[in-house]
């Protein structure tokens, strides 16, 4: 899907980004980086062991209240995510490594697969426009990590059962031999 994007230690260019959405300022919109060191030197601290790659946006600790123009109603966190792209689109993520993100559209309006789906306004007002041609596309799959356990959010791209198990094979893969897990296996938790 086609999304709009800007430089996230510009607060100008983030309020930017929002006007043109049509986002309240108290609706919060993740960070999407090229890979884990980019969120790290754009957030220090960060769970490193729970970002997982793929169609996730995970609402993580954000203790120093960074990026305040980012996070909506609440500060003390933040919506990162580490997508799997290719083409045009990788190419500038993998060039400015971070940006502020969402999809093209204004808020209840369908997710636009084409560049003419883009709301005129949207386009009228970006300061640069890039034509992928048709794009393949969901919402992200949304898992708070902030508390003991994860939890989804909304469920996206991915399905529960399947975030639950990557975001457990990814933790289990950075333990130490005999470390525990942080949260209890996929198989026997519940759904939240």
């Amino acid at each position: 899907m086609y999304g709009l994007a800007a430089d996230p230690r510009s607060e100008r260019a983030s309020r930017r980004l929002y006007e043109l959405k049509g986002r309240a300022e108290a609706q919060p919109t993740a960070l999407v980086a090229n890979d884990v060191a980019s969120l790290v030197d754009c957030i220090p601290g960060l769970p490193v062991e729970l970002l997982i790659r793929g169609p996730f946006t995970l609402i993580v600790p954000n203790p120093e209240r960074r990026f305040s123009w980012l996070t909506g109603a609440n500060p003390e966190t933040i919506g990162v995510r580490i997508p799997q792209l290719s083409g045009p689109t990788a190419e500038v993520l993998v060039h400015v490594g971070v940006v502020v993100a969402t999809s093209a559209n204004h808020p209840g309006e369908p997710d636009p697969a084409l560049l003419d789906d883009v709301p005129e306004a949207i386009r009228r007002g970006a300061r640069a426009i890039v034509d992928g041609g048709a794009l393949p596309g969901s919402p992200s799959t949304v898992i708070d990590l902030t508390g003991a356990e994860p939890h989804i959010l909304r469920e996206g791209a991915v399905s529960r059962a399947e975030a639950l198990r990557r975001l457990e094979a990814a933790v289990r893969s950075r333990r130490t031999p005999g470390e525990e897990s942080r949260w209890p296996s996929p198989s026997s938790r519940s759904s939240s």
